[in-house]
C-alpha cells in the first residue's frame, strides 16, 4: 500500500480500544490519527482520559498519548479526518445500532467489534479465513444506506473464534450437530485480576448472552447471500455452554461433533495442516502463518502457553479423538482480545482494503 489509511478508534479508552491501539502502533497499512470516546473523555489527551486504566502490557503508543479525544457522537467533526473507523464502544445495543449507521451514512466505513449489527441481514459478519466472500453484500448495504463509501462490517463474538476455524475446513463432510463448551478468560469481560479479585481461584458457569451468540453466529458465518441479505445456514445445530475461568487471556473450547459423512482422523489432521485460506494467500499483515496449529501432546494446547500463537492471531488445536456419542471430539484455543476482538477486526479491515471496499478518500 503506497499511502497509509487514516484510522479512527471509536471507543478508544476501553480494553478493546486499548488493544486496537497497541496492535496498530506499527501497522504497515493503517495510521491511527484520531481517538474518540464518550463526552466524559472528550477534550482530554488520550493519556489523561485513560489515566490508570491502561491494561496492556506495553506502554501507551507515544503517537497516541497526546491525541485529543473526540466526542464519538460528533460524527461530522470526525468524518473528514479519517478513511475508516474501528468501533469498540461500550453502549446499549440500540445506541450502537444508531451510532454505527450514522457513521456509515456519513460515508465512514465502520469495522465493528460490537455485537449490535451482527445479525443485521445485509451487514457481513466476517471471519476472514472462513467467509471472506460475504463482503460481496456491501454494495447492497450501500444501496440501502444511500452511500458510496460508507458501510458497516462486523467481526463475530470472541467465544467462537477457536471452534469455527477448526470446523470450517471439514465442511465437505457435512457437520450436523455440535456440542461446545467454552472456557473464557476474564479479559473477555473487560477485566483484570486487579479489577475483578472475585475471579481469583474461581469459575463462573454463566456469561450473559454468550451461549446464544455461540449457537447462532456460526450459522450466519456459514450462511449464503440470497437476494439482498445473508441467510444463515441450518446446519450444524450447535449446543453451547460458556464458562468464565480464572485466566487473564485466551478462550478455550471443548468440541464434540457429528458429521453426515464421518471423516478419518488422518483426513481431519491433513485438512487442518493444509488449510491456507485467502488472507494467508494474500499475505495480509495480520494473517497468521500457519492459520491452524495442531499439537500432538496430550496436554496441549494450554491457555498460558499457546494463546499467543501466531502473535495471538493463530488457532491452536489438540486432543482429536473419536467420541462415544458423537464422531469426534477435540479442544481448541484462541486469544480472545487479539484474534477474538481487535486483531480479528484489523485482519477484516485488511481484507476489505485488499478487495477494494476500503480505500483512501
Amino acid at each position: 500500500m503506497k499511502e497509509k489509511l487514516r484510522v479512527g478508534i471509536v471507543g478508544a479508552t476501553g480494553m478493546v480500544g486499548q488493544r486496537f491501539l497497541s496492535l496498530l502502533e506499527n501497522h504497515p497499512w493503517f495510521d491511527v490519527v484520531l481517538v474518540a470516546a464518550s463526552s466524559n473523555s472528550a477534550g482530554k489527551t488520550y493519556e489523561e482520559a485513560v489515566q490508570n486504566r491502561w491494561a496492556m502490557k506495553t506502554p501507551i503508543p507515544s503517537k497516541v498519548k497526546n491525541l485529543v479525544v473526540y466526542d464519538a457522537s460528533r460524527i461530522d467533526s470526525i468524518a473528514n479526518e479519517v478513511d475508516f473507523v474501528f468501533c469498540a464502544v461500550d453502549m446499549p445495543k440500540e445506541d450502537i445500532l444508531i451510532l454505527e449507521e450514522a457513521y456509515a451514512r456519513r460515508e465512514v466505513p465502520v469495522v465493528s467489534n460490537n455485537s449490535a449489527n451482527r445479525m443485521t441481514p445485509d451487514v457481513p459478519m466476517i471471519m476472514p479465513e472462513v467467509n471472506w466472500n460475504h463482503a460481496e453484500i456491501i454494495p447492497l448495504q450501500r444501496k440501502r444506506l444511500g452511500t458510496k463509501h460508507g458501510f458497516i462490517a462486523v467481526k463475530p463474538n470472541c467465544s467462537l473464534q477457536s471452534y469455527v476455524p477448526a470446523i470450517h475446513p471439514l465442511m465437505e463432510f457435512g457437520p450436523q450437530e455440535m456440542v461446545v463448551c467454552t472456557y473464557q478468560a476474564i479479559s473477555g469481560a473487560g477485566k483484570t485480576f486487579e479489577s475483578w479479585p472475585e475471579m481469583v481461584d474461581n469459575v463462573i458457569p454463566f456469561i450473559k448472552g454468550e451461549e446464544e451468540k455461540s449457537e447462532k453466529e456460526p450459522l450466519k458465518i456459514w450462511g449464503s447471500i440470497v437476494g439482498e441479505q445473508i441467510v444463515s445456514a441450518s446446519r450444524p445445530v450447535i449446543s453451547a455452554q460458556c464458562i468464565r475461568v480464572a485466566a487473564s487471556d485466551g478462550h478455550m473450547a471443548a468440541v464434540s461433533v457429528r458429521f453426515e459423512k464421518k471423516p478419518s482422523r488422518e483426513e481431519i489432521l491433513h485438512l487442518w495442516k493444509s488449510c491456507t485460506p485467502r488472507p494467508q494467500q494474500l499475505g495480509l499483515p495480520s494473517a497468521p502463518q500457519p492459520f491452524l496449529t495442531y499439537f500432538e501432546e496430550e496436554n496441549r494446547p494450554q491457555t498460558k502457553l499457546d494463546r499467543d500463537i501466531g502473535q495471538g492471531m493463530g488457532i491452536a488445536l489438540g486432543r482429536l479423538r473419536e467420541d462415544h456419542i458423537f464422531d469426534y471430539k477435540f479442544v481448541c484455543l484462541s486469544h480472545n482480545t487479539i484474534r477474538g476482538a481487535a486483531g480479528g477486526a484489523i485482519l477484516t479491515a485488511e481484507l476489505l482494503c485488499a478487495d477494494g471496499y476500503i480505500y483512501r478518500k
